[in-house]
Formats: structure tokens, sequence, C-alpha cells
């Protein structure tokens, strides 16, 4: 991963940075291009020219909606905007001089003076990784080596309380979505030579590694890869949000007193949306009554690999707390795991790819057709099992590669009308429904193939969406001139691909196995009717019932956040909230009390 800090599916804008190099096998972080404080613009651009542009930029990404077919004209115009608008804005963004690492020394001290944990482990460039945190004495798995105080975190309430507050008190864009609220706070604190965050803000890295920092030839690489439209819109949203504020800093009367009057750059909001991107977690309120977005200092130093989350909040000492991953000897790297993230979403939100991903995965939306002749029927079964009738589900690069809830609605898509109303009447209707999602109890050997022979055909249709083979991608990765944005895009193409691969041979493999079974006379396994409920399903590994599941991908990340707190008395696990490494998708709802009227202004303000 290169240095952009921990994150997981936790990120708000269209999502974002960390970075890897071409043979990496763990996550790393962005390394900084160190830029020199104090040079001028390359020309003067009066007050009128600059919002003349601003206006233009705003207009051109007020249209919430591409039109299908003409994205990628539309990115590029956009583009162009940016573009004259950052080279009239040259040299005047805000820059610390000298490298990064040279404040690493500062920034321990301060965490130390602040009563974070700053023993066994030291700030360390890694060959692959970039920046992380080395061990300097054996760490045991499990063991508790890293603890920052509230005090130490800038969080939305922070962002109240400072310069910010006034304007944060009249903009409904910043009371709805505190990932922008967090940006603006830092970007702040960055110009104020005496905050109190300032060892901290002079570690983070000057540039990133999402697609918001690719040229235009580097994105190209992305094409026909299911990430392309997000990345799209993670710039255009990009672009809008800085043309709002950039008019509401010149014009508001709440804004008069932010240090960012005179200077707001592109590449400043850039910069500080990218870092709260990588970086932003939720963690309770003081009186743990909701959660609140969150930077955490030094903790976001660490690299990502596959494993749990072990990081959460202790309420009583009021501080984000990590225990230890593994077994880590002196003088090896400390990772923690982001989370459940696919490499399309560490790509796009993260800025890096992650080789060995144990949960990537690809998306394939499905759907009954309404003009169905048994429609009725499906959507009624479907609904019993607490599944839509349409839904982006996802195909995952490990065996089995669909889900129990995968499996439920294809079950239910191949359904004949006998078998709809054997899960719609009589007296083991509602045990049917509970073993929809369970591999080991096949509605019929008919239906197991229908179902596989469909996800066979489907699977295939989208692998002929692509324009370049995994032999072709292999080839060019080969290439000695190719950037490092580049081989990341084209790695996430091959890796979607291969997911896509072994999707069809694995439903191959099984409408061959349940086709034999059919053949034979195999008789249907039978279940024990009172056990029903908590029957294992081996293609999930769930042991839920189907119908307490959340069924819709859209919501399976949010789900995993909130698993352990809901199982666990008053929300809360030996009394530590549940800390999710990692940043908030753009169309989550951030704000702990689910207010619907800030949720709406947040999504159309970033649709």
């Amino acid at each position: 991963m290169r240095d952009g800090g921990p994150t997981d599916m936790y990120a708000d804008y269209g999502q974002t940075p960390v970075h890897t190099r071409a043979n990496s096998t763990m996550g790393k972080k962005s390394r900084v291009k160190t830029q020199k404080s104090g040079s001028g613009a390359a020309t003067a651009v009066s007050p009128k020219e600059m919002l003349n542009l601003i206006g233009e930029l705003l207009q051109k990404c007020s249209n919430p909606n591409s039109t299908p077919g003409r994205e990628w004209e539309e990115y590029v115009q956009i583009r162009g905007l940016v573009e004259k608008i950052r080279k009239k804005q040259k040299g005047l963004s805000v820059v610390f001089d000298g490298k990064r690492e040279d404040y690493f020394p500062e920034l321990m001290e301060w965490c130390q003076e602040n009563g974070a944990s700053t023993e066994g482990f030291e700030l360390t460039e890694f060959p692959e990784e970039g920046f992380g945190l080395k061990s300097t004495r054996e760490i045991k798995a499990e063991e508790l080596f890293l603890w920052i105080p509230r005090k130490l975190l800038m969080t939305v309430e922070s962002a109240k309380s400072s310069v910010l507050g006034p304007l944060y008190s009249q903009d409904r864009i910043l009371q709805a979505m505190g990932n922008i609220t967090l940006a603006f706070h830092l970007l702040c604190e960055r110009t104020n030579p005496d905050s109190f965050w300032l060892p901290y803000i002079k570690t983070l890295p000057n540039e990133y590694d999402t697609p918001l920092y690719f040229n235009e030839d580097e994105v190209q690489y992305l094409q026909s890869t299911q990430a392309i439209l997000d990345v799209f819109s993670q710039y255009k949203n990009t672009a809008r949000q800085y043309a709002y504020f950039y008019k509401v800093i010149q014009t508001h009367p709440n804004a008069t007193k932010l240090p960012l009057k005179d200077s707001f750059t592109f590449d400043d909001y850039r910069w500080a949306v990218s870092s709260v991107m990588t970086r932003q977690n939720q963690i309770p309120t003081e009186d743990g009554s909701r959660v609140t977005l969150a930077l955490i200092p030094l903790w976001d130093m660490c690299n990502h690999t596959n494993g749990l989350i072990t990081t959460g909040y202790n309420l009583e000492d009021d501080r984000c707390e990590c225990v230890a991953l593994q077994d880590f000897k002196s003088g090896e790297q400390i990772y923690i795991f982001y989370g459940t993230r696919s490499n399309a979403e560490f790509v796009i939100h993260n800025g890096f790819f992650f080789e060995n991903n144990l949960h990537d995965r690809v998306k394939i939306k499905l759907g009954v057709s309404k003009s169905d002749r048994l429609y009725a029927m499906k959507a009624e079964v479907l609904a019993r099992a607490g599944i839509p009738t349409s839904s982006v589900f996802a195909l995952h690069v490990t065996e089995p590669p669909i889900s129990a809830q995968l499996l439920a609605f294809l079950r239910v898509f191949c359904m004949d009308e006998d078998e709809l109303k054997g899960h719609l009447i009589g007296d083991h209707a509602i045990d049917k429904i509970f073993t929809l999602g369970n591999s080991e109890f096949p509605v019929s050997w008919e239906n197991e193939i229908k179902l596989w022979t469909f996800l066979e055909a489907r699977a295939s249709l989208l692998l002929k969406t692509y324009k370049t083979s995994v032999e072709d991608d292999n080839k060019v990765l080969e290439q000695p001139d190719l950037t490092f944005h580049s081989a990341m895009a084209v790695k996430l193409r091959r890796a979607e691909k291969e997911t896509l691969e072994k999707a069809v041979k694995s439903a191959s493999d099984n409408r061959k196995l349940y086709s034999k079974n059919l053949e034979e006379g195999t008789p249907l396994p039978k279940y024990e009717e009172g056990n029903i409920a908590f029957v294992e399903n081996s293609v999930a590994g769930s042991k839920l019932p189907l119908v307490l599941e959340s069924l819709d991908e859209e919501d399976v990340k949010l789900q995993e956040a909130i698993t352990i707190s809901e199982i666990t008395e008053n929300g809360f696990l030996n009394d530590k909230d549940l800390l999710p490494n990692g940043t908030k998708s753009e169309n989550d709802n951030i704000l702990a009390d689910d207010n619907h009227q800030e949720t709406a202004i947040a999504k159309e303000f970033c649709s």
C-alpha cells in the first residue's frame, strides 16, 4: 500500500488513497513528492476571472447523471476545466519544507506527551509498503500495543469547536457530510502555525495514488472495468464540491475568518479529501450515544494485510486501542486489517492494489423481470426470505464464488411454478424458506442445474465486455516504462477477469455435478425440520437463518461493521465500541442519528 493510511469500508467521497508497487504482496501507502513552499503563482489571476472559471466548473458538474455512453467525454471536459484552474493556481498551495519523515520524531514526541503509546515500535520506510510501523520488541497476538487518546484525534466535534464552527453551523452540506467537514478542518489547521495537530499534519503525504491523481492515459487503463464509472463519479464529485465551497468561502459571511479565504486551490481540496478518505474512521462520541468521524494519528501509519479487525474504542479510558493481529518479532512490520474491501474499492478509495486479497470480488446485477409469468410468486418468495427482486450481488474470488444470499436468489429465480408453490403453501413452506441459501439442501437437481447454467452464462457475458484478456494484461505489466498508476489499473482489470473466469469454471463444475446427480437418480438430501434455522450454510459460511441476514450487497459492509456490537449488551463488546479500520462509502449515511433530511442533502451533493 503506500502512504495513505488505513481504511476500510467507510469512506464518504467517491472514496480513496494508499498505494502498492508492481510486485507487492502487502498493502502499502503513498510516497510523498515533496514540494518547496514559497513559490509564487505562475501568473496573477483576478478574482473575477477565477470565479468565472469556478462557475463554469460548477455548472459542468451540476448534472448528477452522465449521459450513457458519454461518461468518458464528460470526464475529459471536467478534467480540462480543472486543469485550467490548477494552472492558474500553481504555487498557491500550502506545503511544508523538507520530507515528511523529517517530522516523524516530532510526531512521536507529541503523541507521547499527550498520552499515546509510543513504545515497542518505530516509524520506518519499508521497500514494498512505504512507511509503516516496525516492532522493536516481540509483540504477541492480541496484545494491546497501541492506544491513542481522544484529545489527539481530529474529529467532526473538534471541527465544530474550531474556526470552522461558524460556517459549519450555517452550511447544510458540512452538517450532512462529516467527511467534508473533516477535510476543511484539516485544511484550516494546516494553515495555522499554532495548531495543536500540526505535528500530525506535517507527517501526512503531499500526494496520493487514487484515481484523483491519475493522468488521462492512466485512467484509460481502467476502461471496461467495473471501477471506471466510480472513478468518473469520484472525480466529478470532488470537482463539484470544490467549486461549491470555493464560492461559499468567497461569499458566505461566516467564512470571512477562515484562513482559506485568500488561497483555496483545487490541489488543496484534493489533498484534504484524499487524506480524509484514506484515514477517516468511525468512533463513538464521548457519551457513547452516537458515532462520529475521526482521523487517528500514528495508528493510521499501519499497513494492511489479510486478517480480522483488531482495533476498537475504549469508552472507559476514552481512547482508540489496537491489539496485535498476529505475533510480530522484533524488526518485523506491524500490520492491521483494513476490512473486507475488494480491490476495486482499494484502488478507487485507497490508492493501492492488494495482491493477495481474500475478499476480492466483482459485482453482478440481477433481477426478476416483471414480464416473467411467475414474477408475483417469485417476488413473494424472495420477500419472505428478505431478498429484493433486483439487487447488486457479488462473485467472490474464493470458493465458493457466491454467497448464501445470491444462491437463494438464483434458486428462486430458476424455480418452476410447482417449486414456488412449495415455498408459499403448506406446513413446511417456512422451513423451505430457511434453507434457500444453504447449499446442502437443493430445491431440486433440475433447479440446481438451471441456476448454475444461468450463472455460467452471465459470468461469461461479463468477461466478453473487457477489451483485453488476462494474457494481454500480463504482457502490458511486463513493459518497463509502465507507470505505477497504470500498473495498478492493469492489475485491477486483470483481477476482475480472473475472478470471473473462476466463477465460470465453478459454475460449470457445479452444473456437471448436479447433472450427474439427476442422471443417476441421486436422492435429494433430507434435513431435520426442527433444526433448520440453525443449519450452517456452507456457501456463505453463515450460521444464521437466511431471513435474519443482510441480503442486499450494498448493505453488507454496514452489516459487517455493526455485527459485533449488535450481539453484545448495550452495543459494546467489553466496553469497547467496534472501530472498523476504514472509510465510508460515498453513498453511505455517515450520521449516527440517521437524519433523513441531511442524508438526502449528502446524496444529492455526491450523486
